[in-house]
């Protein structure tokens, strides 16, 4: 039983724990250097020794004088006790122990280290303390800021778990062994390493430490389903702690310090002078909300945004409308100034990210319009009726669109080729691009084909029309009218994938929305909805496939014996039961005429299950999913709205993509001399293979480079960068601010056991004292006593 001690405990061993749990140090002080055979590893009912009960108890000095035995056991366990309590000088009086001059001690685990010894006790009831957890673990999840630097400081590191899908023979092994004690060591080992503490003091960046280990915590988020709760919060741990950061960012140095990361002197800025944005770069693709929409960082975005113009940021937004206004009217005239001059001013007003916006934007606008004007001939109505012979080329006055498809097709290619195929298939509106590209392409080319077609039959009647008495067949039906056409004539479908493609770029507008603090939250919701609607298509398509393909197996016979059509083919079917969401289809859809009751009992109780099933369970469960969406948007409205808004800015904020459509076909001089210095170095550097005489030209070359590399390297270990100055400025600051947070929070009980165990401690030292002085007054009183009894026989004679 529990209360059974394995070991009884002698007097003199119950009073010695005693003397060690309460502090006594005078009597400790004596056991131990008076006691003969004293066992210092007695256990107590908790299987807890001397050395831990002193720790536990925040007793220093017994803790000192207990360490000066060499047989002391349990060091490993009362080092994990006293970083657990946060005991700061406690631990640096176990650190200095003889036992951890072995490094591997601060590094291995309980269940790492050596079986045989007694660091650690290894009973199940011994410890308090996973078997995974290493002095460093357990710091980092206990926020000990100062014993962490500590750990660090002699050499003790936090090993990143291997990859979930690592098959080594250790990972093999543990998997087989415990999975869950496997999993277990995972989440605290990743609970270490998110720790702001390591985060702070074991990485010379810690913003990218920060921004790769959330990333990575949440995709385990999404392999580990059993932990994602854990892993989230973890997760969610390392974002508000870059975060936190940022907030305490006083100049814009230290604010560009974190956007960009460390970069080097010649790569710092691009061609046109703009910070490279690495770190916001990394937090808009890990969807670091909170980040990118912080103040500071919005604050350098926006002077970023108006860049080369910015008297136009103080302005209202009526002057701003009057600008774009003005952009969209003098497009082509900015548009030939820059491809003249794009060194010049406007050429700088031009790459202005603002600018850009404004003038693809305006360019977008211009091109909705002529698909609008494409068919202000039909406004009223055509003319030409289905029956009536088509006079006019097919597709001619569609025909206007094509040069701007054609400048967007190369602009995607463009954006293709700069971003890579990865990158590009990560945004959700790159494929709705890609797709009304592609349909417009398809369009145009069945245009072309039918045109094409048409002008060989019109060359053949002008070829042959003084001898042909009969037009052949393939010719006679370019002159029939459009009821006589074939369904898949190229005429026919160009005309329907141009109707989508003009839905698909209407839609496309949605995507400069986010700009606008009014319109941008509708949007994401509106992104957010088309996602919930996916979601729920899966549920739908599985109710509707059961109910289609059930209503067409019972009614399949009964084609020309019902009122209508209704389910007799499958077709039908699905006609029917698609209709009766929205209350189109009727009641007489399951009525047979030959009274065949029981199918039609049948079919009336499967119809109505069905309407039920549809309109007033899923209908309506997809209203809540779709309400949810929308108040979690309306709840965190501006930090949804900054995020989707640094997006969009983004987009323009990289070099190159000036000239809006279609003036981008037209090559620019800048665009034809960084085609020919690129010729020129490629050209140069076959000339350079080629001559072998100049090789040991290039072998001196790379000698010097290698040795200014090696002379950088050296400086810059020995005298830090600016951006690490930055950095250590504001961890310092960090670490101040959650240490005064943590002093605000602490619990008043705890500050009054230690005061009372203070008490308790000088109680003893004040005992120990008296009995000194006890001892010391009674040795001189008897000295007194002895001077007087020796004085006395001399005055007899006297008196006498």
């Amino acid at each position: 039983m529990f209360c059974a001690p394995s070991v009884s405990l002698t007097e003199v061993e119950q009073r010695f724990l005693e003397a060690a749990e309460y502090g006594n140090i005078p009597e400790v002080r004596r056991m131990l250097h008076h006691v003969p055979n004293l066992n210092v590893n007695a256990v107590d009912y908790m299987g807890q020794n001397a050395l831990q009960l002193a720790v536990a108890n925040e007793h220093l000095e017994v803790t000192e004088l207990l360490l000066g035995r060499a047989d002391l056991s349990r060091v490993g366990d009362a080092l994990l006790l006293a970083i657990s309590k946060g005991y700061v000088r406690i631990t640096e009086a176990l650190l200095g122990h003889p036992s951890f001059r072995d490094s591997r001690r601060l590094t291995a685990s309980p269940a790492q280290a050596d079986m045989f010894d007694d660091f650690y006790a290894y009973d199940e009831d011994g410890t308090r303390f996973s078997h995974d957890v290493t002095p460093v673990i357990l710091a980092a999840h206990c926020q000990e800021y100062e014993i962490v630097h500590t750990l660090l400081s002699k050499g003790a590191r936090i090993d990143p778990p291997h990859d979930y899908f690592c098959s080594c023979n250790s990972c093999n092994y543990q998997q087989q062994y415990d999975s869950f004690s496997h999993s277990r060591s995972r989440i605290n080992a990743y609970r270490g390493l998110a720790s702001p503490a390591y985060l702070s003091l074991s990485n010379e960046d810690p913003v990218l430490a920060a921004l790769e280990l959330s990333n990575e915590l949440a995709m385990l988020a999404d392999i580990e389903k059993e932990f994602k709760n854990d892993y989230i919060q973890l997760s969610s741990q390392c974002k508000d702690y870059v975060v936190g950061l940022l907030d305490l960012c006083r100049s814009t140095e230290e604010v560009e310090a974190i956007l960009n990361g460390e970069t080097s002197s010649e790569h710092s800025y691009d061609d046109v002078g703009r910070p490279p944005l690495t770190r916001l770069k990394l937090a808009i693709k890990y969807e670091l909300k909170k980040f990118v929409a912080h103040p500071n960082c919005q604050q350098q975005l926006l002077s970023i945004w108006y860049e080369n113009i910015p008297g136009l940021r103080q302005q209202t937004t009526g002057v701003k409308l009057l600008v774009v206004l003005a952009v969209a009217i003098g497009l082509p005239v900015l548009a030939v100034a820059y491809w003249i001059t794009p060194s010049s001013r406007v050429g700088k007003v031009m790459r202005s990210p603002f600018m850009k916006f404004v003038a693809h934007a305006s360019s977008f606008t211009i091109f909705l319009g002529l698909l609008i004007l494409n068919a202000a001939d039909r406004f009223a109505g055509t003319t030409l009726l289905p029956n009536m012979t088509h006079h006019q080329q097919p597709g001619a006055s569609q025909m206007k669109c094509f040069y701007p498809s054609v400048g967007m097709i190369w602009a995607e290619v463009k954006e293709i080729w700069s971003q890579g195929p990865g990158e590009y298939l990560v945004e959700p509106w790159n494929f709705l691009d890609f797709g009304m590209l592609a349909i417009f392409l398809a369009s145009f080319s069945c245009r072309f084909s039918a045109m094409k077609h048409a002008d060989i039959a019109q060359t053949y009647v002008y070829k042959h029309n003084k001898t042909l008495l009969q037009l052949p067949p393939e010719i006679h039906y370019f002159t029939q009218a459009r009821i006589y056409w074939l369904p898949s004539d190229p005429q026919l479908v160009s005309e329907g994938l141009y109707a989508v493609a003009v839905v698909l770029s209407f839609s496309r507008i949605a995507y400069i929305l986010p700009a606008n603090e009014s319109f941008g939250p509708l949007q994401i919701s509106l992104g957010r909805t088309v996602k919930d609607i996916f979601k729920f298509m899966v549920i739908f398509l599985l109710v509707f496939l059961a109910f289609m393909i059930g209503m067409f197996n019972l009614y399949s016979y009964y084609l020309g014996a019902k009122q209508n059509d209704a389910f007799t083919t499958l077709e039908e079917s699905f006609k029917t039961l698609f209709w009766a969401i929205f209350g189109l289809s009727e009641v007489k859809s399951v009525v047979i005429n030959n009274g065949h009751k029981f199918i039609e009992n049948i079919g009336y109780v499967l119809y109505g299950v069905y309407n039920v099933t549809m309109v007033i369970v899923l209908l309506n469960m997809l209203i809540a999913m779709i309400n949810s969406s929308f108040q979690e948007i309306e709840d965190d409205a501006d930090v949804e709205w900054k995020f989707a808004r640094a997006k969009l800015w983004f987009s323009y904020f990289e070099e190159g993509r000036t000239l809006p459509v279609p003036f981008n076909l037209v090559p620019s001089p800048k665009t034809i001399l960084g085609l020919s210095m690129a010729l020129k170095s490629q050209l140069l550097q076959l000339k350079e293979k080629c001559n072998a005489s100049k090789t040991e030209i290039q072998l001196t070359q790379v000698n010097t480079i290698t040795q200014s590399t090696q002379k950088q390297k050296c400086l810059s270990s020995t005298s830090p960068t600016r951006y690490q100055k930055t950095m250590k400025r504001l961890i310092k600051r960090y670490i101040i601010k959650a240490q005064a947070d943590r002093e605000s929070d602490e619990i008043t009980e705890g500050e009054l056991k230690e005061i009372k165990q203070d008490i308790s401690s000088l109680r003893y030292e004040l005992l120990e004292e008296k009995s000194q002085n006890s001892e010391t007054l009674d040795g001189l009183l008897r000295r007194l006593g002895d001077m007087s009894s020796s004085k006395k026989p001399k005055e007899k004679p006297l008196k006498q």
